[in-house]
């Protein structure tokens, strides 16, 4: 009897036992789940498991590159140039994810980068012309206008300097969530010499040759990529921190892949999931010869212009192909979410302005970069997501370069953040996973460029623009000309409707005017009077 009364004290002392333990569990259950909304709702880092779910993000820029420098057609029949091309990677990215036939970035390089890096319209943050010096214009002079004291120091998270754009980049908000977060390439959102011209400086762990320059001095390793015997940059656009490969015969596209794929290897053994803003330079002039693919084109019979230019496409193709395929080796394909886009249009013009010079063309779009012309602004985009991209499918809506940062913090599954700035972009993550987005759907989107860039071409400086559905309005701060589009019916811009359809006019004029002034936009003023040149609705 008494081994009988002390097995049942023992099995009921046991049950204590597990009851307590179970209660303990649940408690820090409950604890942790606390912990994980309380970091969600705050933007912080999720827990380890929960790092482990998050989607790696890769955004692969390419500068200058034009809507038909590719073998990938974008348009609804290909081209000449799409034939001319060779990018057997983008092909096989476009096969596993989703082609944006209809998306739009600034017309030049620094508007666009700023944008990205802080979500707003180029109007709203004013960096709307390229950056290089501190406190000093890029601009070319006007005879007939004043150009607006615009942001030419570019962005920073920090409010130190005149001239500047205050705003805290997406980049800097991954990080806080948990992310590495990695620069491999070309920076060009602010001015030498000013915060903003460092990436480290916007939330990036690693920089790999990110400055305040906006290209290269050459791409060859046998120039040192801009830097004398001794070591000292002999340009402004000298490409610095790549010294192993100096004189090793490495095309500076393969040498920054390189470089990236050592970063990524690195980013593995952190056990975190990882941000990669894949940069290059290419396909930016210099045109120089890329002799892995250059004579290949050569023997297709294209010109050794057109020949160097397309070796630049290809090597930039590889370089994709590479991070694809490094990405598939690491078992991290399918929880890597891959953006392909340019920054504008291919640096072309119709050749009636300048025969000869262009070595390339946006046909069937018109002009090209510094352009509010399609030419300028209608760039490729591609998004693969695992699963959540249906692969191989197009999409029409229009979408836009700032629209990028409200949908990378949505794919990384941080939804809530508080930034200086208004974020004028719109997550595209329904849109995506093949919902319909009355947001996308039914806005208007703007561009405002009043400066004088140096380039050349149809459709260049001191304008701002609106596209709203099929119909897209120019109008031209100096004279007061306003052409009016149907893209969906005249893709090369070739007939301005404006007479035909004042009405049109007058109802795209008013919202444009209103977005300028809502944005607190700049615009020129005449020389003769000083008075401001009057807005589109005005």
């Amino acid at each position: 009897e008494l081994t009988r009364l002390n097995g049942f004290f023992q099995a009921k002392r046991r049950i204590c036992l597990i009851g307590l333990i179970i209660k303990k569990q649940i408690t820090m259950n409950l604890k942790q789940a606390t912990i994980l909304a309380a970091a969600a709702t705050l933007g912080c880092a999720p827990a380890h498991a929960e790092q482990q779910k998050r989607p790696n993000i890769l955004v692969f820029l390419v500068d200058d590159m034009g809507w038909q420098d590719t073998s990938v057609a974008f348009w609804d029949h290909r081209t000449r140039y799409n034939d001319m091309y060779e990018t057997p990677n983008m092909e096989r990215l476009a096969s596993e994810g989703m082609m944006f036939t209809q998306a739009y970035a600034c017309p030049i390089s620094s508007p666009t980068r700023c944008s990205l890096m802080t979500g707003m319209n180029m109007a709203r943050h004013r960096v709307t012309n390229w950056t290089l010096e501190r406190d000093k214009t890029t601009d070319h002079e006007s005879d007939v206008v004043t150009l607006p004291d615009w942001n030419y120091n570019g962005i920073a998270q920090v409010d130190a300097l005149n001239n500047t754009a205050v705003a805290k980049s997406f980049v800097q908000i991954l990080k806080d969530s948990g992310y590495h977060t990695i620069h491999c390439g070309k920076a060009h959102w602010g001015a030498k010499d000013t915060p903003g011209e460092n990436p480290c400086h916007f939330g990036f762990d690693v920089n790999i040759t990110g400055t305040a320059a906006g290209g290269v001095a050459t791409y060859l390793s046998e120039r040192n990529y801009g830097h004398d015997r001794d070591g000292k940059p002999n340009s402004r656009m000298s490409t610095p921190g790549l010294e192993k490969y100096w004189g090793t015969g490495t095309f500076l596209t393969e040498a920054l892949t390189q470089e990236a794929i050592g970063a990524l290897e690195k980013a593995k053994k952190y056990e975190q999931p990882f941000y990669l803003y894949m940069s290059h330079y290419a396909v930016h002039i210099p045109i120089d010869k890329d002799m892995r693919f250059f004579p290949k084109y050569v023997r297709k019979g294209l010109s050794d212009k057109d020949a160097a230019y397309a070796s630049l496409v290809e090597g930039m193709d590889k370089s994709l192909g590479d991070i694809m395929n490094w990405l598939q080796r690491n078992g991290e394909a399918e929880n890597t979410i891959i953006i392909f886009l340019g920054d504008n249009g291919g640096l072309a013009c119709s050749p009636e302005f300048r025969e000869g010079e262009p070595f390339t063309q946006n046909a069937p779009l018109l002009s090209g970069k510094g352009s509010l012309y399609e030419g300028g602004i209608r760039v490729p985009f591609i998004v693969k997501w695992g699963n959540t991209v249906k692969p191989g499918t197009r999409n029409a809506s229009s979408i836009i370069i700032e629209d990028l940062y409200p949908t990378i913090l949505d794919m990384a599954g941080v939804k809530q953040y508080n930034v200086p700035q208004t974020i004028d972009g719109v997550s595209i993550v329904p849109t995506l996973k093949g919902k319909a987005d009355s947001r996308i759907a039914d806005r208007s989107l703007i561009w405002n460029f009043p400066n004088v860039w140096d380039g050349y071409g149809p459709g260049i400086n001191l304008n701002c623009a609106i596209r709203r559905g099929d119909w897209k309005l120019i109008y031209y701060y100096a004279t007061g000309r306003k052409e009016l589009f149907n893209i969906a019916q005249d893709i090369s811009e070739s007939r301005n409707l404006a007479e035909q359809y004042p009405a049109k006019v007058k109802q795209l004029s008013a919202e444009l005017g209103k977005k300028l002034r809502s944005m607190n936009a700049q615009r020129p003023s005449f020389k003769t009077t000083g008075a401001a040149c009057k807005w589109p609705d005005e």
